[in-house]
């Protein structure tokens, strides 16, 4: 295991948003954490990255609890990608290279450079590297935050939302683009998703949250008519298309 979340709550001010999240994210797995709006899942990925300082609970990182820890050393082990990314007048290449900022010394090496010509590569972000990110389209964008992720070298990367506002394609491409990084790297990766039936095709295990608690956790076997209805309070029709559970809303 390279993730353990202990007794994780977050609260703003008086409102509890999260209480109590015990789970775990092994090497090689994607763990979507799905559930309405609301529910806390972009709060969850800021604690886990202490952007967010948890109110209790600790996050455990290969045995290391990292609540303590300086920014610099956390942005070692944990890569992000917001779900709004920011844009601005730099190249594809700048972009990504900021990702090493935590790994410079008093000049760049070449192994950062290294670093960030791989992570170009595998995001086959070649023919874009030189063009400004404000002038890319989502897909190309989103590939661009992936990589700044990448070069880091994180033991865990963060997602939030990562499909959202991009097209069929895109959707499709990045999420496969996820399953080859987080075997290549053998990383431990939480992602938050809507598409319910993106997320059940895609991702290896699934955290439903419900009034900022776990109501369920488990495999796409694990999944179940009842569990969706309860968690979104909305009937629906699950169904099996070439072994993947698909979820049908039943609207009249």
């Amino acid at each position: 295991m390279i993730l353990n979340i202990s007794g994780l709550s977050f609260s703003y001010k008086s409102r509890d948003v999260l209480n109590g999240l015990t789970f775990s994210v092994n090497e090689n797995e994607i763990l979507g954490i799905l559930g309405p709006n609301g529910v806390g899942k972009t709060t969850l990925l800021k604690c886990i990255n202490m952007l967010l300082h948890p109110t209790k609970g600790s996050i455990n990182i290969e045995g290391n609890d990292i609540t303590g820890w300086k920014v610099r050393e956390i942005a070692k082990r944990v890569g992000y990608v917001p779900q709004r990314i920011e844009t601005n007048r730099i190249t594809a290449f700048d972009a990504i290279l900021l990702g090493r900022h935590p790994h410079f010394g008093a000049t760049l090496t070449d192994i950062d450079l290294e670093k960030v010509d791989a992570a170009i590569s595998m995001m086959d972000l070649q023919s874009l590297s030189l063009q400004f990110i404000n002038e890319m389209s989502g897909g190309e964008l989103q590939k661009v935050a992936i990589a700044r992720a990448l070069v880091q070298e994180p033991r865990v990367m963060l997602l939030d939302e990562p499909t959202s506002n991009l097209d069929l394609h895109n959707q499709v491409e990045i999420l496969q683009i996820m399953k080859q990084v987080t075997r290549e790297h053998k990383m431990a990766v939480i992602m938050t998703m809507h598409d319910l039936n993106m997320a059940l095709r895609f991702l290896d295990r699934f955290i439903f949250l419900k009034h900022g608690t776990i109501y369920s956790c488990g495999s796409r076997d694990d999944i179940t008519r009842e569990m969706i209805e309860e968690v979104y309070n909305i009937p629906v029709s699950l169904i099996n298309v070439d072994g993947y559970p698909v979820v049908v809303p039943d609207i009249n």
